[in-house]
């Protein structure tokens, strides 16, 4: 009698997607990937670099963080000279240029203390990777570098210490340049597992690299969980999204029909505007909230420590015990 060979079904494991803001912070922000960091950067910047120190990141895998800045950023040192902040950003909001700048300022003003002098301010450049075109750069390139310059006749840059880099992943499949630098690290983070990709790794050593780290992140099971709550906290947030958008588009050709039935002012009108504008702003603020706290309830479920979840969620440890 023959005996029939047992055939395991094995499911494929799942790759974290790096665009996801909490896998990013650990694959370029994470003590041991300054490599990593330091090709990309000099790919964004084009500028030629020697050292990156990211010890001043916070470390999601760590049970226990001392520092008390954000998470979800990465703060890179380069060359013990100039400050670089690399953002992720997924949802596509109402005054990103704002916010843009206010990553920047932000950023800077790390550099110096109350009672320090100014000279100890470094430059300082902001990279914000997006996952969609931002409104009025659309035509732009999918990589776009911005200062502070003198607008008339000679167009001179006021300081080399303000840089604002932004790449818009949704522009990138229309550049095929494959030896662009900036453009490989653009394929890899909008999709590893692509066919470009394995491409690129048989060349880019260092991107090949990155790709193992991820494959590294996406088995530790901490990360695995926090994707998962990222995941689902971006499927509300979403969802809540069309539905408001719907509703205002709805209530804004409502109150359009009742102000032409009843002659309303042109001052109503105005009056009318700002509401929707506020309305718009209470939404996403009402949006974040209601996604923090869905992540940090499933964070608390599994036995996650307050801190970690604090860190995470900006949710302060009183909210958070109250869930």
């Amino acid at each position: 009698m023959v005996k029939k060979k047992k055939f395991i079904e094995t499911k494929e494991k799942k790759l974290l997607s790096p665009k996801m803001d909490v896998v990013f912070q650990v694959l370029f922000g994470e003590v041991g990937s300054e490599e990593i960091t330091k090709d990309f950067l000099k790919a964004a910047l084009n500028e030629e670099i020697t050292k990156v120190d990211l010890s001043k990141n916070p470390v999601l895998r760590r049970i226990r963080l001392d520092d008390k800045m954000g998470v979800l950023d990465v703060l890179a040192e380069i060359d013990d000279r100039e400050y670089c902040n690399i953002e992720m950003q997924m949802s596509n909001k109402d005054d990103l240029i704002k916010r843009f700048l206010f990553y920047w300022a932000k950023t800077y003003a790390r550099n110096v203390h109350n009672g320090e002098f100014y000279e100890k301010l470094k430059r300082t450049i902001v990279i914000i990777i997006t996952d969609f075109e931002v409104k009025g750069l659309e035509e732009l390139e999918y990589c776009s570098k911005w200062k502070i310059i003198e607008e008339k006749e000679r167009k001179k840059i006021l300081t080399d210490l303000m840089e604002i880099v932004i790449i818009e992943l949704s522009k990138i499949y229309k550049n095929k340049n494959m030896n662009d630098k900036l453009l490989q690290w653009t394929y890899f983070l909008d999709n590893p597992k692509s066919e470009e990709v394995k491409k690129i790794m048989e060349e880019n050593k260092v991107i090949k690299e990155a790709n193992e780290k991820l494959e590294e992140i996406s088995n530790d099971e901490i990360m695995q969980r926090i994707a998962e709550w990222k995941e689902d906290g971006l499927r509300l947030e979403r969802g809540r999204q069309v539905r408001f958008e719907r509703e205002l588009k709805e209530g804004k050709e409502k109150a359009m029909k009742e102000g032409r039935k009843e002659g309303i002012a042109e001052g109503r009108k105005e009056g009318i505007q700002q509401g929707i504008q506020q309305g718009i702003q209470q939404g996403i603020q009402q949006g974040e909230k209601q996604e923090k706290v869905h992540i940090a309830k499933k964070m608390k479920e599994q036995g996650i420590e307050i801190e970690l979840i604090t860190k995470i969620t900006d949710l302060s440890k009183e909210e958070i015990e109250k869930l």
